[in-house]
This record gives structure tokens, sequence and C-alpha cells, in this order.
């Protein structure tokens, strides 16, 4: 009887801790690389990071409380925005110089600039030029006369010679770069002493003859006026030069382009990691449809002598599904919008779960009557089975998914402004990339917004270059495959291009552009709250709320409530301080009950919003007590003439909580009388043992008592509980008879012998 409990039970126990956390089979798991950079400056001690769901997955799908950051980086938040998974995170911060970084003019490779000059006037006899310059050895302006070129009055052109010309040198709006456009370096972490200034040989002007630096900080230029080449404009006669006669005045200019060269002791910071998050696959067959312009391109194109082609590509993707038998076909749509006379279809009989298709159309020259032209297409995916398929909301017989796509063209000026085109071999091979371009189509003012291009493809090769045009955008992206832009307060409203222009290995090239919206910098206020929902157990609320990065949220504006909605009270909400400007905060609820956080975020810039959620603590269950004793045991010459009781403990706690202590005790009837009332209870172990013996001395019946304390299973906040507050529970539920054993003495063994 006792092996028949003990089986039983043990099942009890295997379902009762079956992990809760294992995943269904309708859930997987997936990760998704964050890029790994190390980038320089104060302003990269935080970044975020918006990254492309896997291929497959929707945004919808995936379990937002899973998403989980594996790195080195102290995560500050992680969240779902605008159907990207955004993690925000630290640098991880290193100290180190960096050798040869460049200082350009506001923007990477642009130069500065000076155009200095000379006053040359002719005077009103028309044959004397007055020649003034700068004389380096006085640090000053001189001026002497000279007789123009030919004979005859007037003379038209001063002599051709040599000039000196000043010009301060200016690190006006200057901007330091570690070698290319995304690595931006703090002006306050040049090394001073080893800035270098450099005049790129290839900028000099063709009067350029000579130039001096005087104490870093002044150029002496030396350069040609030449008649042929012109370089001079006209200029104002000052009041005390004859203006009569032939007088003329003339100001001959050059030009000298120039950039700084130095080294910085800088901050830096490391970015890298990943994000993993479990989605949902989907239950029911679903159907996805992807649509690409292969033509134009680039897209805006400009329109020539004749109809534009127009190619779309279309795919459809069947998940959820795995009988490709019951495929009876695919169908594809294609029409100018409202034009139902454009329609197009195309049929496919493959039985896969994915299939693509192409269809070609054309922009007549004639329909573009204005400056721009906008052809929208709209464009269907269907897939139709052979047999009906039963799903949890009807019988379905197929399944579709309408798409949209459109095509630009323009006469004389584009509306957007592609990056400059390299240089097209005379005869180019293969095929031309296709250029695509994935980011927001909203975004908020003062927001970090990623532009990838990453989804761009060469059929015949791979890219070599990547060029953008982001007009209207605040930041620049090199010649990267992704980076990241954002707009002005001022902006919103505004629709901006984005346009990408990329290079294979033989040199063609693809371009295609989109557009986003500027939109009001509102905060997002997020509040959740993790942890073991049960009384007594450490919860943590988090202020997860998120503003633009450029328009902040105020800490000191943030109000954060937390309140009782039934079955327990507000008193029964523990925490230590208060919940001002918060951020986390350890919280203990001392009932179950359903409980209420609020919480009210505002900007820098006034936005405002708030958020609330509700949620139940679960009681704290009483742990199971049930031990196993035999029923008769007897006395034993072996053990001293005392009987040996075996006893068993399988007690566990329902809720996964840890048995802490167990009180063994016993009793002795001692008048025989079938009754213990009244019998004194005896302690014989009060350690946490579930396997003992106990040692009787005396024939008759014992009842055995055993109490069990549990001990929290998950983490507490020890300052809010009590000893008190330790669920426990004692055998005296369990049926009498299980919990009595008798000793008795054995009956002597008669040998007989002759």
């Amino acid at each position: 009887m006792k092996k028949i409990w003990i089986v039983l039970l043990t099942v009890i126990l295997i379902f009762v801790y079956i992990p809760q956390n294992i995943k269904a089979a309708n859930s997987q798991n997936k990760t998704v690389s964050i890029p790994s950079e190390i980038l320089s400056g104060s302003a990269n001690a935080q970044k975020s990071y918006y990254l492309d769901l896997p291929s497959g997955v929707s945004s919808s799908a995936i379990d937002v409380s899973s998403l989980k950051y594996n790195g080195t980086n102290q995560k500050v938040a992680l969240t779902m925005e605008n159907g990207k998974i955004k993690v925000t995170l630290k640098g991880v911060e290193a100290k180190q110089r960096i050798d040869n970084v460049l200082g350009y003019h506001g923007s990477f490779e642009t130069l500065f600039v000076t155009i200095p000059g000379n006053s040359i006037w002719r005077y009103s006899d028309g044959v004397r030029w007055q020649i003034n310059e700068w004389d380096p050895y006085i640090n000053g302006q001189k001026h002497y006369d000279k007789n123009g070129q030919g004979s005859g009055t007037p003379r038209n052109d001063p002599p051709d010679m040599t000039v000196v010309t000043q010009s301060a040198v200016s690190r006006s709006g200057i901007k330091w770069y570690d070698k290319n456009v995304n690595s931006v370096i703090d002006s306050s972490q040049i090394i001073e002493s080893t800035v270098q200034l450099v005049v790129p040989k290839e900028s000099l002007p063709t009067t350029y003859v000579n130039h001096n630096v005087v104490n870093g900080n002044q150029f002496i230029i030396y350069y040609k006026t030449n008649a042929a080449l012109r370089n001079y404009a006209p200029e104002q006669l000052s009041s005390n030069f004859d203006p009569s006669g032939h007088a003329l005045g003339r100001r001959y200019k050059t030009d000298l382009s120039y950039y700084f060269t130095g080294s910085a002791n800088v901050t830096t910071y490391k970015y890298s990691g990943s994000v993993s998050f479990d989605y949902t696959l989907p239950t029911e067959p679903t159907l996805t449809g992807t649509v690409t312009l292969n033509k134009p391109n680039p897209n805006p194109t400009k329109l020539g002598d004749k109809d534009e082609p127009v190619q779309i590509s279309l795919m459809g993707q069947l998940q959820g599904y795995n009988d490709a038998s019951n495929i009876d076909e695919w169908v594809f749509y294609a029409k100018e919008k409202d034009r139902n006379n454009t329609l197009k279809t195309k049929k496919e009989s493959a039985k896969t779960f994915n299939v693509s298709t192409l269809f070609d159309f054309e922009i007549k020259k004639s329909s573009v009557t204005g400056e721009h032209f906008t052809q929208e297409y709209a464009l269907t995916v269907l897939v139709r089975f052979k047999k009906p398929i039963v799903t949890k909301s009807g019988i379905i017989t197929s399944l579709e998914q309408p798409l949209q796509i459109s095509a630009g063209i323009y006469k004389n000026n584009p509306q957007v402004t592609f990056p400059p085109n390299p240089t097209i071999p005379t005869e180019p091979e293969g095929k031309p990339p296709i250029a695509r371009i994935s980011t927001a189509r909203y975004i908020k003012a003062g927001s970090d917004m990623l532009v990838s291009g990453n989804a761009s493809y060469d059929p015949d090769g791979y890219i070599t270059d990547y060029a953008w045009s982001t007009s209207g955008a605040q930041g620049e992206i090199g010649n990267v495959p992704r980076g990241y832009v954002w707009y002005t307060i001022e902006q919103v409203g505004e629709t901006f291009p984005i346009a990408l222009t990329v290079v294979d290995n033989d040199g063609q090239i693809g371009s295609t552009s989109t557009e986003v919206t500027v939109i009001e910098p509102k905060p997002a206020a997020i509040i959740n709250i993790e942890g073991i929902f049960k009384q007594n157990r450490k919860t943590t609320l988090f202020n997860r709320s998120q503003s633009p990065t450029r328009f902040p949220l105020i800490p000191s504006k943030t109000r954060v409530t937390i309140t009782a909605v039934s079955g327990g009270t507000n008193a029964d909400i523990k925490y230590s301080g208060t919940l001002s400007e918060l951020e986390s905060k350890d919280i203990l609820f001392k009932k179950a009950g359903k409980y209420k956080a609020t919480i009210y975020v505002e900007n820098t810039l006034g936005y405002s919003d708030s958020d609330e959620i509700t949620f139940d603590i679960v009681p704290d269950e009483a742990p199971y007590n049930y031990f196993t004793l035999p029923g008769v045991v007897y006395r034993s010459p072996d053990y001293g003439n005392k009987a040996v009781v075996s006893l068993d403990d399988i007690s566990y706690s329902p809720d996964k909580d840890v048995v802490g202590r167990r009180l063994w005790e016993y009793r002795y009837d001692s008048n025989n009388d079938g009754s213990f009332s009244g019998e004194a209870w005896v302690t014989f172990s009060n350690e946490n043992k579930d396997r003992l013996n106990l040692e009787l001395s005396e024939v008759g019946k014992y009842e055995v008592r055993l109490t069990v304390f549990e001990e929290f299973g998950q983490p507490t906040i020890d300052e809010f509980v009590t000893e008190a507050d330790r669920k426990s529970t004692n055998s005296d539920g369990q049926k009498l008879s299980s919990r009595i054993v008798e000793v008795k003495n054995r009956a002597p063994e008669v040998d007989w012998s002759w």
C-alpha cells in the first residue's frame, strides 16, 4: 500500500512541477544582431538602434515581454516601435588616442574656403593703375602704381603680375571626423598642439603662385592678375579716389581651400550584441505578400523620348500551413490604380509555399502633362486550395493579400535629388543593381530614424557603394548600407524625400527613393511591472516611457500612482521611499487582489502622455502535507529491544515555494484506551528531514504529527515580511489511521529438539 501511495504522489509531483515557461509548439525564438561599432564623442554615450525583423516575422506576433538584450552594453530601454525593435543602450566606455583625425567645414570632406583679394584701380588718365597689396614685412597694406597693358588710352588691364594678399585662417564651424562620415569627434577632445593645416594641391586655382601661414592663424597668399583669366569683379572706388575720366575699380580675387588634421584623446563607446525574442508562429494558414519596383531605376526617373517601362516584382509566401499538395494554384493581379481596363493576371500551379512573378507596364509619355507624374499600382496575391480548410474563424477556400506601389516620372526638375552618380563604364556589363530603402513612414521630430538599404542587391554580382540623399534631414549617412537621421521640431507636418543610389562591382548603378513625414514629438508613456505576481513576493515597477532623443522627459514632471482595485487595500502596497521621478521601484503586496498602476510623463517641449496597467496578485498557497509510516512495527533485540518506525515525507508546495523546515512530533496512548486526547506531544526532530527513523520502546499505539513550514521560493523584500507570512500546515488533515503506528512484541520462537 505504501508503494502505491508513493508512486501516485510522485506522478502528482511531476505534473505539479512541469515548468510554466516551456514555449508552446507554436512559438519560436529568434535573434537579431546589433551592428558592432565603436563611436566617439559624448553624443554617442547612449544610442538607440532600430532593428529590422527577420523575414517572415510580423511585429504583432512578437511577445514583447520576451524581448531580451544579449551583450556587454547596459540596456536603457527595449521595446517595439513602428514595427521595429528599438533598443537603447549605453556604450561601453574606453579612452584612446586617435591620430590623423580630419577637420572639415561643417560636414565630411567639405573644405574651408577663403576668397581674399586686392583692390586694383585705374586712374582717371586711363593709363596708370594703382596696385594695392599686402606687405608681409610690415604686416599691413601698401600700394604702388604701374602702367596698364598695351598702348593708347584707356589701357583696359593692369600688367600681368604676382600680387600678395592675406586672409585669416578660420576654424569657424569646424567638425572633426575619424576618417569617415559616421565617426564625429568633439572639438574639445582635439589635442591643440597636434593641429596642422592642409591645402590640397588639387584644389589650387590656376592663378595660385604660393602661400605661407603665419602664426598658424594667417594666410599670406601670392597669386597672379591675369587678363586672360579675368579673375576680378567690379569694385566701388573709395571716396578719396578721383572718379573722373577713365577711373575704374576692380577687385582681383583668388581662393584657397583647406582643412585640418590632428590627434585627439577621445572617449569611445562600443556597441554590440543582439536582441532575442519569442514570437508566435501562425497557427492557421497566413498569406504574406511582398512587392518591389525593379523599373524605373532610379525611381522617380527623368522622362525620355519614349514611353517609360515599369517592372514590378510580386511575391507570395504561405505560412502556418504544411500541406503543399492541397495548394490548387497561385494567382497574381496587377493594374494601374482605379483603372480596371489595365488589369493583368498571372497564374502559377506550383505546389510550393513561396511563389513570385513579374509584371510589365508602361507610363505613356502622353500621360505626363505636368512637371511631375506618379503612377500608382494596385496588386493582389491570391492562393487557392483544392480542399476547404477548417480554421477557427471558419472554412476557407483561398487567401489573398492586397498590395500597392508607385512609380514616378519628372520632365525637368526632379522632386527627389539623387546622390551624384559615379562614372559609368562605357560598355557596362551584366545587370544593374536594385536599390531598396527601408525606413519608417512617419517619424517624431527629434527622434533618430534608421534608414536602411540592406535589402538592395545586385542580380549578377555585389554592391560596392551606397550614396544617400537625405534632403532636409539632420545628420549624414556615408558610404554605408544604413545610418540614422533626424528632423527638427520646425519640420513637423512636412514630408521629405530620401534617395539612395547603389553601385555594383561592374560600375553600374541603381537608384530609388521614398519619403518620410515628420510628426509631433509626443512622448510614449509606458509603465510595466515585472516579477512574481504573488503576495509577499518582490515585483518591480518600471518606467519605460520614451521621448524623442532631443526632447527628453522631465523627471520632475513624472507622476506615478499604484492603487488597490479589489481584494487588497492601498495599505497592503509596500515600498521604500516615494514614486516621484520613477525609473524603477521594488514593490511588495501583502494581500492577493487586483491592483492598478498609472503614469504621466512630459517632455521638454511640453508634450505629455499617460499609461495605466492593471494586474492580479495571486495568493500564497499553503504547502500540501502528507507522510507515510508502517501501521505495525515490532520491537527487536537487534535495536536494544526497541521498535524502529520508518517515516517518509512527500509534502510539497503547490506554488513552487521551498519547504524550509519540518517539525516531527509523536504522542503515546499511555492508558491504551484508544484515545490520544490529553496526551503530551514529544518533539523528536525539528530539522528539515524528509526521511528519518523514530525509535520507540513501549508497546502500544503512537500518533505522529508533521508540521511543514515554507520559505519563499521567489525573491521577497525582507523589511516587509515576518515569520508569520511564511505558510505552514500540519498533518492533522491527514486521515488519522494513516498517522498511527502500533508497537508490538514478536511471539517467541519455539524449537523442539530430542
